[in-house]
């Protein structure tokens, strides 16, 4: 099974907003909280008046870059036809120099948040191969009008962007429902751009609330998912996901499938989370977000039992940075963080999640166990943007890579036989240069023939080149070959 993220979807956003700074424009939005019911202004029969007054609020977005101009070389002419001063042929004629030219990237949607010209998109629909920037990002309405748009924020780590256009007239906004009260049942509609064929809408439900596991946005992303049937295709990134009333839930952002097509299973952005990034950028140009500073992962059957756990509910803490608020509250590795405030911590991804959505600064309880014991400790959490967050793990040993010598926690932590001698790596940094190579969980044996058993013994037995790392990972023992600059 393959999880796609095309120019089709869009993205959730974070609970907690910002203040607004005095002096910055504001998000004016129309919301409308109470939840989806039965009212005798929904048809039974069809939602053809609720679509015709929503479909106008979503856009067509084509991005574009400029190839410059580039002058051809004089063509080689034969030395015949200079001799006699014969005319030049014409296939030798030199190259008149070539025009600049916009070359189109990509397709995807987009939704009206505001009166006066804010759009929301996904963060992949306005950038061009491996994240650049694109050059151009043209909109079209539903009249067939079209803008140039200028990018006011874009927040890779939710897949979400603000656009804004400026128009002589006031434009459809669609109003934003509250995403928390969505009940899995409730009729649905996708509207977007799917294939470039024009604005389409289709029919659905929402088939779940709070996928946080899938990985669609890569690693350290923040993902909160709607999960629905009405179908979604390449297109479809940053169009609406609406409800019976015509109201926003949802940014739609990525589909499961084999074929590259909708197979019914489709993931929307709360919009509760995309107008809090939406605000956020408008405000103050980034998005803020809490931090504990420690390496959480999921509990898994054997692993709750090693704890005494009752059940995988939870998320356990791998790794406390140093100076980190963690640190400082008193969480240490092996505890099992259970509630951050009244919110229940289902899973090393909720914590993320939940965490990043408060403010830093801000304090929480955070409830968790250890060795057998319920502990509530008081955390002011930092910012993702502070110092601790952007360290990256490392010991100047392996760029990237962090090591740790094996102890008893450690061993049932991840299932190290005892007869297996060491030295465990337990955490890689995703842009590592090492991350294809080694793998969390995994414990380094030997290294260029020399047995390990601490990180400054793998330190001295390195050498420039190629390394021989003998390894163990899950009961299977190999060997790796590194090769180190110094």
């Amino acid at each position: 099974m393959k999880l796609i993220t095309a120019s089709f979807l869009a993205i959730a956003a974070l609970h907690s907003v910002a203040s607004a700074v005095e002096d910055q424009p504001k998000l004016e939005v129309t919301r409308d909280t109470t939840a989806i019911s039965a009212t005798r202004e929904i048809s039974v029969v069809s939602y053809a008046d609720v679509l015709e007054k929503a479909t106008p609020s979503v856009v067509s977005v084509y991005t574009s870059s400029i190839i410059p101009a580039v002058s051809s070389t004089q063509p080689q002419i034969p030395e015949i036809f200079r001799h006699f001063g014969l005319p030049i042929p014409r296939e030798t004629q030199p190259d008149k120099p070539e025009r600049e030219r916009r070359e189109q990237l990509g397709v995807g949607s987009g939704v009206i948040v505001s009166g006066d010209g804010y759009i929301v998109t996904n963060h992949h629909v306005v950038t061009g191969l491996r994240g650049r920037e694109v050059d151009e990002i043209l909109i079209r309405l539903s009249d067939n009008s079209e803008y140039v748009a200028e990018l006011i924020g874009s927040d890779a780590k939710t897949d979400l962007a603000v656009l804004k256009i400026e128009t002589e007239t006031t434009l459809p906004a669609l109003t934003i429902a509250d995403s928390e009260k969505l009940r899995v049942g409730d009729i649905v509609f996708a509207i977007g751009n799917p294939l470039d064929v024009g604005l389409t809408a289709t029919q659905g439900i929402i088939s779940a609330t709070g996928r946080t596991s899938y990985g669609i946005l890569g690693p350290g992303a923040y993902e909160n998912f709607i999960q629905t049937d009405a179908a979604i295709n390449l297109g479809n990134s940053g169009g609406a996901l609406i409800d019976a009333l015509g109201r926003l839930v949802g940014i739609n952002t990525a589909i499961v499938s084999r074929s590259g097509g909708s197979n019914g299973i489709g993931f929307a952005i709360p919009v509760n989370m995309a107008l809090n990034v939406m605000t956020n950028l408008i405000e103050s140009g980034e998005v803020p977000r809490g931090m504990l500073g420690l390496f959480p992962e999921n509990l898994d059957r054997d692993m709750a039992d090693a704890f005494g756990l009752e059940s995988t509910r939870g998320a356990l803490v791998n790794q406390v940075q140093p100076d980190s608020p963690a640190e400082r509250a008193g969480i240490r590795h092996g505890d099992v963080i259970l509630r951050i405030n009244d919110i229940e911590i289902e899973s090393a991804p909720q914590l993320r999640l939940v965490v990043s959505q408060t403010l830093p600064g801000s304090e929480v309880i955070v409830e968790l166990v250890r060795q057998g014991k319920t502990l509530k400790l008081p955390v002011v959490l930092g910012s993702l943007n502070g110092p601790v967050a952007k360290a990256q793990p490392a010991q100047g040993i392996l760029e990237g890579i962090i090591f740790k010598a094996i102890d008893a926690a450690s061993r049932v932590a991840f299932a190290i036989p005892e007869e297996i001698e060491g030295v465990l790596i337990t955490d890689i940094a995703a842009d590592s240069p090492y991350v294809d190579d080694l793998a969390r969980g995994m414990v380094i044996i030997e290294v260029n023939g020399q047995p390990v058993d601490k990180p400054e013994a793998i330190k001295q037995a390195l050498n420039p080149g190629a390394n021989r790392f003998y390894s163990w990972l899950g009961g299977t023992k190999r060997f790796i070959v590194l090769r180190i600059k110094k």
